[in-house]
């Protein structure tokens, strides 16, 4: 299986900067068995029967994009370096993990300011990552970093503007409940409470998992046999009430939608031995086509990019010509792609 099988050509013109406004406006593209429709998120509520159950993933995206300065004095007088973080991951140490730029402008000790009440000092360089140890802990940091961070707007948006306020909101689901994640579960962004509350009324269940999406999820496949690829790991739980719920429906012969392939991993993840159970770890499961799916009936996700890990997974769920088919017609009509971009229902 070749990397090259998962690409495809996108004009660049495609790629959201921005969601559409209200969040269930946006288009959604169904692809049931060989058919494919144009449609609206908003038309979930026909699209869903009774019994089916979404699976959404309750992960709250930190502002973990930061800009500081590091002050030295020299044999010339005091001197500052602007340094840009991104937070990646706490550690048991207490420290964070991240990518500083330019990372050679600080040395182990050094203090790096971000705002009058957050600041950070370098513990420890390793492979190529810094290890922040921060000034606050807890609630106070969390609300000194709502204050000085921004959102960490994927690489192919940020290369096109800056993060702002908007992102604060618009890149963050209305359910986000348990903060972590350093990328947003996107496809759950096309959802308001207007929607959850039609889907409610038309008989829909809901289960809430947790994923803490990493930068990873963001990194090139780098080899030409695919199925050599090495998954960034990422931390989840499914609680033994969300497996007991998702088993029900299942016994009851609902389907299981999960909203987003974070929640489509995890659960897989915990429905390994081939019934879903409680689960709590870090997953670094890796979905491309051949995998057996144990507790996916459907996908809600946005469109991935070429090369991507992601494709594989819809590639896996679909098959690779029927993705090649519902690719081709999302580029002809001109849907808008990745993280801030239309969605589609996949339905084998």
């Amino acid at each position: 299986m070749k990397l090259s099988d998962f690409d495809f050509h996108l004009p660049e013109d495609r790629i959201a900067t921005r969601p559409a406004s209200p969040r269930s406006s946006a288009r959604l593209l169904l692809a049931q068995g060989d058919s494919i429709r144009d449609l609206h998120v908003s038309d979930l509520t026909e699209l869903l029967q009774p019994g089916d159950r979404l699976v959404l993933n309750d992960t709250r995206v930190i502002p973990a994009r930061l800009s500081g300065w590091r002050h030295r004095n020299s044999a010339q007088g005091p001197v500052a370096a602007a340094i840009e973080a991104t937070l990646l991951d706490p550690q048991s140490d207490g420290c964070w993990s991240a990518l500083i730029k330019p990372l050679k402008k600080v040395k182990p000790g050094e203090e790096i300011v971000f705002s009058d009440d957050l600041s950070a000092t370098l513990d420890r360089v390793a492979e190529g990552q810094a290890y922040l140890r921060f000034n606050l802990m807890g609630e106070d940091f969390d609300r000194a970093l709502e204050q000085a961070g921004a959102m960490p707007l994927p690489p192919y948006i940020a290369a096109k503007r800056a993060a702002d306020e908007q992102d604060k909101i618009d890149y963050q689901t209305v359910w986000a409940r348990h903060a972590g994640a350093v990328a947003a579960p996107t496809a759950s962004l096309h959802f308001d409470d207007a929607l959850l509350e039609a889907l409610t009324a038309r008989g829909v269940d809901f289960t809430h998992v947790t994923l803490h999406v990493g930068a990873g999820t963001f990194l090139p496949v780098k080899v030409e046999d695919v199925t050599t690829h090495k998954m960034h790991a990422e931390w989840g739980r499914v609680s033994a009430q969300a497996a007991a719920e998702i088993a029900a429906t299942k016994a009851a012969g609902g389907r299981i939608i999960p909203v987003g392939t974070t929640a489509l991993r995890l659960i897989e993840s915990a429905a390994r031995s081939g019934e879903i159970r409680a689960w709590e770890g870090e997953t670094d499961i890796f979905i491309y086509p051949g995998f057996q799916f144990h507790a996916t009936d459907a996908l809600m996700t946005n469109f991935h990019l070429p090369k991507s890990t992601l494709l594989m997974l819809v590639s896996a769920l679909m098959g690779q010509d029927r993705v090649r088919r519902i690719y081709d017609h999302a580029i002809a009509r001109e849907y808008r792609f990745f993280s801030y971009g239309d969605a589609s229902l996949l339905i084998p």
